[in-house]
């Protein structure tokens, strides 16, 4: 019995350490996110569904592509996620994005491999559109109130994209596509 305690003791305390440990993401401003990504575009989702893939849960996104602010244009694009819910298990995992079908968004896209997409950044990269009292639309980054470092400082804050004019946002993120080397 006295093995046992001590073998759920030591067992505790290295799972409590991995608790404790965090990773800090470094905050990507527009054009870092821009030139990182090979696709921005705005999408609606139309279907959200997870599974098991190589004994982890995964999740794949299904939108119907509304605009192509850099990178190919296509109808469609699959975006696949780590975590969701399959039968009675659920995975969450920190920073990743999670998709509602019908919501409207502005996803930075990079290759995941099979035809999928990955989201830059995970949640940094991600962009949801909201409308205004007056139906003017905006958009809020999934991580603007999140604490990141600033890469500048060396120091954690908060900050991130939050209420920016749709027009505002396609502006800034086509300038930065442009002023990117060619084939970016």
């Amino acid at each position: 019995m006295r093995t046992h305690k001590h073998t759920w003791i030591a067992m505790a305390a290295l799972l409590g350490a991995g608790f404790t440990q965090a990773t800090t993401l470094e905050r990507m401003s527009l054009e870092q996110l821009t030139a990182a990504a090979e696709r921005v575009v705005r999408v609606r989702c139309v279907a959200v569904e997870s599974r098991f893939e190589d004994g982890e849960i995964w999740t794949r996104a299904h939108f119907l592509v509304q605009e192509t602010l850099k990178g190919a244009s296509t109808e469609r694009v699959t975006v696949r996620l780590l975590g969701g819910r399959a039968g009675h298990l659920t995975s969450t995992v920190d920073g990743v994005p999670r998709f509602t079908p019908g919501e409207e968004l502005f996803l930075f896209l990079e290759p995941g491999g099979d035809g999928t997409f990955a989201v830059t950044s995970w949640a940094q990269g991600t962009f949801r559109i909201r409308r205004g009292a007056s139906g003017q639309e905006f958009v809020v980054q999934d991580t603007s109130g999140v604490v990141l470092l600033d890469p500048a400082t060396g120091r954690t804050r908060p900050g991130g994209v939050r209420h920016l004019p749709v027009e505002e946002f396609r502006e800034r993120v086509r300038a930065a596509a442009q002023a990117l080397p060619r084939g970016r």
